[in-house]
């Protein structure tokens, strides 16, 4: 083997050797760039808790709204949620209420309860119904407590705009608008479900539920009810308006897949309630944050 050949294989070897080492240490620093980015995600959200007890469920709902309401809510100090605007709610009343009292007087901590379950799941036990126990103050503080400072705050998009165009209006408060023109864009990909995802049955409208007297989310401009065309709701399909009575039928014609995509943006579907309405999507990230 000549000198000038031996140089030459050993160089090679040495500019192998650094760029393998140059690989391990940018990528062992990018993971430390990640986990440390998201352990200061943590300390931050912790912060802004205050006065309340480490390794309690209060703790733990504590975090989950912050998180998913970063650009309204400012902090939690004891009982007291603190909004950006200076308006204070306390987390939790102190009342053991039934659950018919929830649905018309719930607080924060009994919205915040019940679990909802992202992916597919069976058929909701009785009375199951993750996220239709709300607390209205929560939303009116956010989105508005009138028509009018609703609507101050909603813009229109344009739903499935490159197969079939349609006009919503939505709210643009954390960023409900930009998260459905995501869900739209993804939809429009798959052509199989396009049938139900266009001739949406309507977004903002300021109502109650019916049979009731509570403010529906599309009061605030956060839901979207998709084509009725294929949807199933627990009033049309068992005849009666009465949340006491059992309901001897669910049904549901909605794909996964459908629901897969609108979880994944931050929406929760009607779909996994007792009380079922397989056409609705509503923008609730602090039921499915971890």
């Amino acid at each position: 083997m000549s000198t000038l050949f031996r140089i030459q294989y050993g160089f090679g070897k040495m500019v192998l050797l650094m760029a393998v080492v140059t690989t391990f240490i940018v990528s062992t620093s990018m993971r430390r760039l990640r986990i440390s980015g998201a352990d200061s995600q943590l300390a931050g959200r912790r912060r802004l808790i205050t006065g309340v007890a480490e390794d309690t469920v209060q703790l733990q709902l504590a975090r989950r709204l912050i998180k998913a309401y970063p650009d309204c809510i400012a902090a939690v100090q004891g009982n007291q949620v603190i909004f950006k605007n200076g308006v204070k709610l306390p987390l939790d009343d102190g009342r053991q209420k039934t659950l018919i009292q929830e649905y018309a007087e719930a607080d924060i901590e009994d919205q915040l309860r019940t679990r909802y379950v992202k992916g597919k799941t069976p058929r909701p036990a009785e009375l199951d119904d993750p996220g239709r126990i709300r607390n209205d103050s929560l939303f009116k503080v956010m989105y508005g407590a009138m028509p009018a400072a609703v609507q101050r705050n909603l813009v229109t998009i344009t739903w499935l705009p490159n197969t079939a165009p349609q006009q919503l209006r939505v709210t643009r408060i954390n960023g409900v608008d930009k998260k459905l023109q995501a869900i739209s864009a993804e939809l429009e990909k798959l052509p199989a479900m396009l049938p139900y995802a266009r001739e949406a049955a309507g977004t903002y409208s300021w109502r109650v539920i019916k049979g009731t007297t509570r403010l529906s989310t599309h009061s605030y401009g956060i839901a979207i009810d998709i084509n009725t065309t294929f949807s199933n709701y627990w009033q049309w399909d068992n005849k009666t308006t009465d949340e006491h009575r059992k309901i001897p039928q669910y049904v549901n014609r909605i794909p996964q897949q459908i629901v897969d995509i609108f979880e994944k943006h931050g929406f929760i579907w009607g779909g996994k309630w007792y009380h079922y309405d397989t056409m609705h999507f509503e923008y609730r990230p602090e039921m499915l944050a971890d």
